[in-house]
């Protein structure tokens, strides 16, 4: 069942996702050529510490990091490790926090400097498509009717690219209702998909995180039971932001504007409750 929260547990929500945002600010500053992926865990537990909060993947069916943190052609749930950042990879950090029992979502790519220029101009590329995609759901989120125009609208943008630029969209990973736990009804695509799908209804608090990879969207997992890659090598990038649905808008919870900058392109102003 979809939990709908109340405007109260929405601004409860939104502690939570200002802790996110907190993280993902330290791990912008901080990241560099050289720190495993154990710096990057260790930066996160900092903040959350600090802030009075605890993760929500440690722990999560035996999950181990602090935060997930995806490299190159790894997608979504990368353990966190001795991995050694090299110039120019691509970097997917997916964030969360817990406050008072609310949970909070993020995800970010960064590519960092040095390397291969082709290369990484590909990299800074799919990032950027990527962040572009999730901002078109999470316009979708505040124009649309059901939960799947999320997905088509997504799908729509990624498919009206050039097809020398358009990358392959995940099926096997999407999006999710979140609250009073991590992964919640409904399941948010990032494709079009035909039937129906529930009602966008005030009280909703989505996870909307398109992943694309530079090649084929098809994936495996590692040895690990965890890891995410690409079968065929190729990279991908995860961006993604925890949304609310109320009576006079929607609010970007993780974002530290509320979303004001990401929805202007679309002219939707986002509407805080506090």
């Amino acid at each position: 069942m979809i939990e709908y929260k109340s405007p109260d547990q929405i601004r409860l929500m939104r502690r939570a996702g200002l802790v996110v945002a907190d993280i993902q600010d330290a791990l912008h500053e901080r990241i560099e050529v050289g720190m495993t992926t154990a710096d990057l865990d260790a930066i996160a537990h900092e903040v959350l510490v600090s802030a009075g909060a605890t993760s929500n993947f440690f722990g999560y069916y035996g999950y181990p990091g602090q935060i997930c943190t995806s490299v190159n052609d790894v997608v979504v749930h990368g353990i966190p490790g001795d991995l050694e950042l090299q110039p120019g990879d691509l970097v997917s950090l997916d964030c969360g926090a817990v406050v008072d029992g609310w949970h909070g979502d993020s995800a970010f790519t960064v590519v960092l400097p040095g390397g291969d220029e082709a290369r990484r101009a590909e990299r800074l590329g799919l990032s950027e498509i990527t962040h572009d995609a999730m901002w078109v759901g999470i316009a979708a989120m505040a124009k649309g009717k059901r939960v799947k125009d999320i997905g088509s609208a997504i799908d729509d943008f990624i498919t009206g690219l050039p097809a020398s630029e358009q990358p392959d969209i995940l099926r096997d990973y999407v999006g999710h209702g979140i609250g009073s736990s991590m992964h919640q009804e409904p399941d948010v695509l990032n494709y079009r998909v035909r039937g129906r799908s529930p009602k966008l209804k005030n009280g909703m608090v989505l996870c909307i995180e398109p992943m694309l990879a530079a090649g084929n969207q098809a994936t495996k997992v590692l040895e690990d039971d965890w890891t995410v890659v690409t079968t065929d090598g190729s990279d991908a990038a995860h961006w993604e932001h925890m949304v609310a649905k109320h009576s006079t808008g929607i609010w970007v919870l993780t974002a530290r504007d509320g979303g004001v900058e990401g929805l202007a392109p679309f002219g939707i102003t986002p509407v805080p409750l506090d």
